[in-house]
């Protein structure tokens, strides 16, 4: 299943699977997941540094990683009480 973004801009290398990485998003099919990708990120590791720990990734994969994150997290906008 392929991913599209708020923009209905394909998210072409976030794909869902049931039977890899129980369903969870990966991407290009490998069993790489978003999730992975994005902790990285999160630690503070740059970009390249995320391509050099996975040289089977291009940086498109991790651009694409972070919009579909974003994605997901635009619908979660909790309710703030005045």
């Amino acid at each position: 299943m392929l991913v599209q973004d708020t923009a209905m801009e394909k998210l072409d290398r976030i794909t869902i699977d049931p039977n890899v990485c129980l369903g969870q998003p990966t991407l290009r099919g490998m069993r790489i997941t978003v999730t992975v990708v994005l902790k990285m990120l999160g630690g503070g590791k740059s970009v390249e540094e995320v391509l050099r720990a996975y040289p089977e990734l291009e940086a498109e994969d991790v651009r694409q990683a972070m919009r579909y994150a974003a994605w997901v997290v635009s619908d979660q906008i909790p309710a703030v009480s005045a």
